[in-house]
């Protein structure tokens, strides 16, 4: 939860203004959480009552309408009757980190990263990218082991892993798929060290990044277990109350 609402957070200011470094203040001026870390909180509290994707997503987002939803979704979210849009957009693996925290078996978890994605995102490849993130993080927390995330990943996914930040980087840009995002973000968690390391990778890639650093965060503090105080607190003092509200609640109950 805190490492993909912290992975949002800082990589909110480059995305508009992408870099090509790891060398950049952590939380830069003017950083904020953005539809990510909104929609990241509402599949938790849909978790936390009655598993009610669409409806907790609808009421969450509208009370805040400025995160920056994309054009297709901010429709969904005004409509009376709302519809999937075969969306195969990165919007269903940005938000879908509680999954992979409080399910209890692979199948339920993809199972689950599914039912949250198909509300909106019913596309072959936005279900995929939904199942992928909840996947890596569900394996990250229960078996600490980064070969089996990527040979997992890779094997139910078709996902290059292989691919090394050097190697992606340079031509790298702006893509606001599930494929061409979700592996990027397993990748700069793969070569991390650490949670810090794991934002800072998938920030210079210069993409989407408020979204690669959600994703790439919250596998990695699945992983590392260990958020350090200061992000901690900087988080808290960035969310409206009933973000944090509903953040606190679901880290209590699943959140070891």
């Amino acid at each position: 939860m805190i490492g993909a609402i912290a992975g949002d957070i800082i990589g909110s200011v480059y995305e508009a203004h992408p870099i090509k470094t790891r060398d950049f203040p952590l939380f830069g001026p003017g950083c904020r959480f953005t539809d990510d870390t909104v929609l990241t909180v509402a599949v938790a509290q849909a978790i936390l009552e009655d598993g009610d994707y669409a409806r907790w997503i609808r009421e969450i987002g509208r009370r805040h309408p400025r995160a920056g939803y994309g054009g297709a979704f901010s429709g969904w979210l005004s409509s009376d009757a709302p519809e999937p849009y075969h969306s195969w957009g990165n919007g269903s693996a940005m938000r879908v980190g509680p999954v992979g925290w409080a399910y209890e078996s692979i199948d339920e978890v993809l199972g689950e990263a599914a039912r949250s994605a198909a509300i909106t995102h019913d596309h072959p490849e936005g279900i995929k990218g939904a199942q992928a993130a909840a996947l890596a993080v569900f394996l990250a927390r229960t078996t600490g082991d980064k070969e089996r995330i990527q040979r997992e990943v890779t094997a139910r996914f078709g996902y290059d892993l292989t691919r090394t930040l050097e190697e992606i980087r340079p031509a790298y840009a702006f893509d606001v798929s599930c494929r061409g995002t979700v592996p990027e973000a397993v990748i700069a968690f793969l070569e991390s060290e650490s949670y810090e390391d794991a934002v800072r990778n998938a920030v210079s890639l210069g993409g989407d990044s408020d979204t690669l650093a959600a994703i790439a965060g919250a596998i990695a503090e699945a992983y590392y277990g260990f958020i350090a105080e200061p992000i901690l607190e900087k988080v808290r003092s960035c969310l409206t109350p009933d973000l944090w509200s509903i953040t606190e609640r679901f880290r209590g109950r699943f959140v070891q």
